[in-house]
């Protein structure tokens, strides 16, 4: 069991490098869509900053839990434990950023097809293999 909290922790950092990942790349092609206006990309930003506020959170909870330093002494189980709920809670907001990003996405894709344009959209946001939206 602690092997397979180890990798929990482990998969919860790499989560939240996944969730910074799909930020980046992805509100960086928005930026150069045109099909957002800025206010709206200014709200896509904001919902970006929400969701890597709450995987920080969780990142400092999961320090805690694993240093003790909440000044409460718990037991293996109760780490393990909290271990998973945290696991779970950052996969939520990792596969909510996707949904975010897909719905955006989506928006612009839908917008581009009523301008006739849906083909740089397409070659904008990836390869057919790329585009998980």
């Amino acid at each position: 069991n602690l092997i397979q909290d180890a990798r929990k922790v482990r998969d919860i950092i790499l989560m939240v490098g996944d969730v910074s990942d799909i930020y980046v790349t992805n509100f960086g092609k928005m930026m150069n869509d045109g099909n957002f206006s800025p206010r709206e990309l200014d709200a896509i930003a904001f919902g970006y900053a929400r969701l890597l506020e709450e995987g920080g959170a969780l990142v400092a909870e999961l320090k805690t839990v694993i240093t003790g330093g909440n000044g409460l002494s718990l037991s293996d189980k109760e780490r393990m434990d909290a271990v998973d709920q945290i696991y779970t809670r950052m996969l939520r907001y990792r596969n909510l950023t996707r949904y975010y990003t897909d719905k955006a996405i989506s928006v612009s894709f839908l917008r581009s097809q009523s301008k006739g344009d849906a083909a740089r959209v397409q070659a904008l946001y990836g390869k057919p293999s790329e585009r998980y939206w």
